[in-house]
């Protein structure tokens, strides 16, 4: 599924979500704003080196983003102080903006380049040399201190920052940067992950394949889908209109199986649906036989109707996060899949029982 299949599926969805009642229409609106950050407007998150540190970049990014990456990263141009993206076989890319040691002309093409796409994370450099007693004050950007020089330099390096008030509260973690994968650079993904705009996160993810990031950004994903799907489903909406359902809860999957690392495909997200044993199509035509018979009790039939779109989005969201995100098997995935689907259901229904 590319880019330009997720945008028709949002304006479809923007063009229905416009024939709703006004407060559901915003609702599904709502919903539909973290989709769109997450994986339309998904780009590569940029990343700002200053400082001082005479490192080969090649070293630095490999160390940083792509331990435990066979290939080596590689750059098509790398042109001097500008936005340089670096891709990451198999995983992302990663835009960089090498700034460090930068002259005073240097800095002016710098600051033109920020003007024009602001970084989202600072990375300051020490190799030992700097006066950590003039560090620059920088815009509100967060901080990641790199340190190259000796151990102890780390902790004069944290002292350093976090006595700048101007760079205390803005400092993510200070990491030692010696050429070899550790904890801290490890544990600095994890950071990343979390700390980037929406539009960046999901390509930190694909790098960094932090678990809890992955986990979190699909429990967004899951909850968004089945609040529009629920929301839509409320709604006597044309049959001509249903395929938009299906198609939301295809691209939730295929988003899922994007964050794993996979490649986004809207025919294995139906066959993973099918394997499941949730027929979606099938579900949503039954939902309209449905409402033709509960018409006959006003307000409950709609309610009903939109538990069913909702549970079953829910349910297929939960398992596809437990099968490509949490490795289980098909098989646990399929119960994973029917536990939650009665869940969100009974869940639904206590809510609405008058205490």
């Amino acid at each position: 599924m590319n880019q330009t299949a997720l945008l028709q599926i949002a304006e479809r969805l923007e063009r229905l979500a416009g024939r709703l009642p006004s407060k559901i229409r915003k609702a599904v609106l709502s919903e539909l704003t973290p989709l769109k950050q997450l994986f339309l407007q998904q780009r590569p998150p940029r990343f700002l080196f200053i400082g001082s540190s005479k490192m080969p970049m090649q070293q630095i990014i490999n160390t940083l983003f792509a331990p435990g990456v066979q290939e080596q990263t590689n750059v098509a141009v790398m042109p001097v102080h500008r936005w340089t993206d670096w891709n990451i076989p198999g995983r992302g890319t990663i835009s960089v903006l090498d700034a460090r040691e930068a002259s005073d002309f240097v800095e002016t093409q710098v600051e033109e380049d920020l003007k024009r796409q602001p970084a989202d994370i600072i990375f300051f450099f020490d190799d030992g040399e700097l006066d950590l007693q003039k560090l620059p004050a920088s815009a509100e950007v967060k901080i990641v201190g790199v340190s190259v020089g000796p151990g102890k330099r780390v902790a004069q390096l944290v002292e350093a920052l976090k006595a700048q008030p101007a760079m205390r509260d803005r400092l993510l973690s200070v990491v030692p940067l010696t050429g070899e994968v550790s904890t801290e650079t490890q544990r600095l993904m994890s950071v990343l992950a979390k700390q980037l705009p929406n539009e960046a996160k999901v390509e930190m993810i694909r790098i960094s394949r932090d678990r809890d990031a992955q986990h979190h950004v699909a429990h967004i994903l899951v909850k968004s889908t089945t609040a529009i799907c629920t929301a839509i489903g409320t709604q006597p909406i044309p049959l001509a209109d249903l395929p938009i359902l299906t198609s939301l809860q295809l691209m939730m999957i295929s988003g899922i199986m994007h964050i794993s690392g996979r490649e986004r495909s809207l025919r294995a997200a139906t066959e993973f649906v099918g394997a499941l044993g949730a027929n979606v199509g099938a579900a949503l035509l039954l939902r309209e036989g449905a409402r033709a018979i509960l018409k006959f009790f006003p307000g409950w039939g709609n309610v009903v109707c939109g538990l069913v779109a909702g549970s079953g989005t829910y349910g297929i969201g939960r398992a596809a996060t437990a099968f490509f995100i949490h490795g289980v098997s098909l098989k646990a995935a399929r119960q994973t899949y029917f536990r939650s689907r009665k869940k969100r259901r009974l869940l639904h229904e206590a809510a609405r029982t008058p205490s």
